[in-house]
């Protein structure tokens, strides 16, 4: 699994008697997106590292968003990961063309403390930067969940979407 992320961190800074100082009562902004590429054949190496954060966010009162693009999730796996199942929101069968863009508006809102979306495209610089500003806008985390394949040369990006079926009935 790979990761890379965007952040926007904001710092507010107080001037006094013309010196700039780091003012300690500045909102620290926590506002995420990280871009989470993984394999297929490797499935449960993603679980590992993300069921932790997730069941760590269903603690707060806000909603899990997850939006897939084919598959419905599945609610026993919902329960058996831990995850609260009162909070887990799905949006599937949603054309991927529309996935940045509802993320940025699910994000906006401050109703999620984290919105999954898969994509399978790398993201512009354009939709980095938006899904940045709503999430921090927001104070929630985003995940752009990207599938790769290893050819048989080690490398290239998967054609088609595709999310492993342990997941989802």
């Amino acid at each position: 699994m790979f990761t890379s992320g965007y952040a926007n961190r904001s710092t507010s800074f107080a001037s006094s008697t013309g010196n700039s100082t780091l003012n300690s009562t500045a909102p620290v902004s926590t506002g995420l997106i990280s871009e989470v590429l993984y394999r297929e054949d490797q499935p449960m190496m993603t679980q590992l590292l993300l069921l932790p954060l997730l069941q760590q966010l269903g603690q707060q009162s806000r909603w899990q968003l997850w939006l897939t693009p084919q598959q419905k999730l599945s609610r026993q796996w919902v329960l058996s990961a831990g995850l609260p199942l009162t909070k887990v929101m799905q949006i599937s069968q949603m054309a991927p063309c529309h996935t940045v863009e509802s993320m940025v508006r699910a994000l906006r809102t401050g109703n999620y403390s984290v919105v999954i979306g898969w994509c399978t495209e790398e993201l512009t610089e354009t939709e980095q930067h938006c899904l940045a500003e709503a999430a921090e806008e927001g104070n929630a985390l985003g995940f752009i969940m990207r599938p790769v394949r290893v050819d048989s040369q080690g490398y290239g990006h998967l054609s088609g979407l595709k999310i492993h079926s342990n997941l989802y009935h």
